[in-house]
């Protein structure tokens, strides 16, 4: 069977280690750059990254000029999509109207776990 979609879970993607937070992303641009559908979610503390603000303050290295906003606008760019665990909002504080506009799609344990579950497509945790 062929695989015609990847979906990526950060679940340890904590914006407080901003050095783990490009490659998610680099991954999701490069899967749907190849025309694979791209799903992104947002568990845990990740969710923190969707609130206006906190990824343009954010990189994963000091000696690299692009902040963890325009990995996630590259991802964005090539037709990722992301969705927000509304369990991981409500630890957070957050509501739907807090987030960025690309966050502001729900998605959790039950819509990865339906992508985990089906043969064409694949995941990635982070």
């Amino acid at each position: 069977m062929k695989r015609t979609g990847l979906a990526i879970l950060l679940w340890a993607a904590d914006p407080d280690d901003p050095v783990r937070l490009a490659t998610p992303f680099a991954h999701a641009a490069a899967a749907a750059a190849l025309e694979l559908q791209v799903e992104v979610y947002f568990a845990a503390r990740a969710v923190l990254l969707l609130k206006p603000g906190v990824a343009g303050q954010l990189r994963a290295s000091d000696h690299f000029d692009k902040t963890i906003a325009d990995w996630m606008d590259d991802a964005l760019a090539h037709g990722a999509a992301f969705f927000a665990c509304s369990d991981a909002l409500a630890a957070q504080g957050l509501v739907r109207d807090d987030l960025i506009p690309a966050g502001r799609h729900h998605g959790g344990a039950v819509q990865y776990a339906s992508r985990a579950a089906d043969p064409a497509w694949a995941t990635l945790v982070f």
